[in-house]
């Protein structure tokens, strides 16, 4: 399984980020490009506790859920919706300066995996460990870039 822990796992991320840009075609879904880097970037401060999220974990999400989306080598499926908060159509962060924007993801790609970093609760797996934490970030980015084919 892919995490933020595995050597150059975040420098893989930021090179395919390097290769998105503001027009790049989605395979799927309706984020444009510079939405999905306001969403990542909105996901990362809401689970490091520093932008409000809601929760909506049930039983079924924090056991089932969580462990096929986080051990099992799974591709996560497509066009599950997201929480308002991290919707750059709703409550998220709206897009401004595209290289600023994606330079945030890979700032927070950085602190989300620094050892001192701290989480909060997840808002549909509930409470994670470090290490599952660090196999959410990767596959979340991981499963946006797969939108813009990347």
């Amino acid at each position: 399984m892919h995490s933020l822990a595995d050597a150059g796992a975040i420098d893989e991320l930021a090179r395919r980020l390097v290769l998105l840009h503001d027009r790049r075609p989605r395979a799927w879904g309706r984020m444009t490009p510079h939405e999905m880097l306001c969403h990542l970037a909105d996901s990362f401060r809401a689970c490091l506790g520093e932008r409000p999220i809601s929760c909506v974990d049930t039983w079924f999400q924090r056991r089932v859920i969580k462990y096929i989306a986080l051990h099992t080598s799974m591709t996560w499926p497509k066009g599950i919706p997201t929480r308002p908060e991290v919707d750059q159509r709703a409550g998220g962060t709206k897009p401004s300066d595209f290289d600023r924007d994606r330079a945030d993801v890979v700032e927070l790609l950085h602190r989300f995996a620094s050892p001192d970093a701290s989480y909060g609760r997840h808002p549909i797996f509930g409470p994670l460990t470090r290490e599952e934490w660090l196999i959410w970030g990767y596959r979340h980015v991981d499963h946006h870039l797969r939108q813009f084919a990347l």
